[in-house]
């Protein structure tokens, strides 16, 4: 007489851990246990469960498999802009790289918003997620008091969390910044405007600062009203070069700090009918695939997004296995990509 394992059909549905549990005639903590391959169990029960996991194309869950383990396998991802080709880049090399290594993403979506994303992070604890990665809001006031006694691990993308001493992973955005106004310089723009971010985030302090730096070795004085802050979005990239454009003496250069607002400045200069780069120079923070579909082609300072994602995903697998280690900064360089929208292509 054949065993019930040896009579089994494979069914169309999911099956359960419940049905492959009676098929085998056993316990579901028994398939839990050949599945997890933590705790012994006998050769031939185990051969048994596994001949009935096949014919029954049972697909395990993972989140499943690691409460059962004590491990929760589930990695908390929040974002500020799903929009943004820049964002979903760096989640892309996340997923990559925890997935690799079993574990599944939950995806929060802040809209720049701080009560958006404080929402997200206590789902997350509440939900027992191993571990988060964290590209903050773009509120430089937002509140993170909360999770500096939560003892969840973290690391942080692009900027850090106010007040919390978590692993960072962010491009070197003074640096980036100063070689793109240095490049304008030594093409002769004497007169050079920057649409920034948010004012008081620490990414946008960084590349007011290689602004800065660059405007001081050529020996070219800081002027206020060359600077412009919006919001890291299309509009205000709209807006923030309307209000260049309306200054008694325009620029001849333009830097601007996202891919997103210089979409919107593009539409601006557009929009008043000035020319690249015959009037102005334009170059974009981020560069994308459309960058070398516009007419002129988008000069751009180059972010490894994917890298960027990739890394913070291993610091976070890093810091799981040794929670007390002391918090790592890694800061990855940018490459300016000359086109011809700055006139020296």
């Amino acid at each position: 007489m054949k065993r019930p394992a040896d009579n089994l059909q494979s069914s169309s549905k999911n099956a359960t851990i419940y049905e492959v549990a009676v098929a085998a005639k056993v316990s579901t903590a028994t398939v839990s246990r050949v599945l997890s391959g933590v705790d012994p169990v006998r050769e031939s029960t185990r051969q048994r469960v596994l001949k009935v996991i096949k014919h029954l194309d049972y697909q395990p869950s993972r989140l499943a498999q690691g409460l059962a383990a004590g491990q929760r396998k589930v990695i908390g991802v929040i974002l500020p802009d799903l929009q943004n080709p820049f964002f979903t880049a760096v989640v892309h090399g996340i997923e990559a790289t925890l997935c690799d290594a079993g574990y599944t993403l939950l995806l929060g979506h802040s809209d720049g918003l701080a009560a958006r994303e404080q929402a997200h992070l206590a789902v997350l604890r509440s939900e027992g997620a191993a571990g988060m990665i964290l590209i903050p809001s773009n509120d430089s006031q937002a509140d993170y008091s909360s999770l500096a006694t939560a003892n969840t691990p973290m690391v942080a993308v692009d900027r850090r969390p106010n007040g919390l001493d978590v692993d960072l992973v962010a491009t070197n955005n003074r640096e980036s910044v100063k070689e793109a106004v240095l490049h304008l310089l030594s093409h002769g723009y004497k007169t050079i405007g920057f649409i920034n971010g948010p004012a008081g985030l620490d990414v946008t302090q960084d590349r007011l600062a290689g602004y800065q730096d660059a405007l001081l070795s050529a020996k070219i004085p800081y002027q206020e009203t060359l600077v412009v802050y919006s919001d890291f979005r299309q509009s205000g990239g709209w807006e923030a070069m309307s209000k260049i454009l309306d200054l008694p003496k325009r620029p001849r250069a333009v830097v601007v700090a996202n891919n997103l607002m210089t979409l919107g400045a593009l539409q601006a200069i557009h929009e008043r009918n000035v020319r690249i780069p015959n009037d102005l120079a334009v170059i974009s923070f981020d560069d994308m695939p459309w960058a070398v579909s516009l007419r002129p082609p988008l000069t751009a300072l180059a972010q490894p997004a994917e890298e960027l994602g990739r890394t913070s995903a291993q610091l976070l697998l890093d810091r799981l296995k040794d929670p007390h280690r002391p918090s790592r900064q890694v800061i990855l360089p940018s490459h300016l990509i000359v086109r011809a929208s700055c006139g020296s292509h």
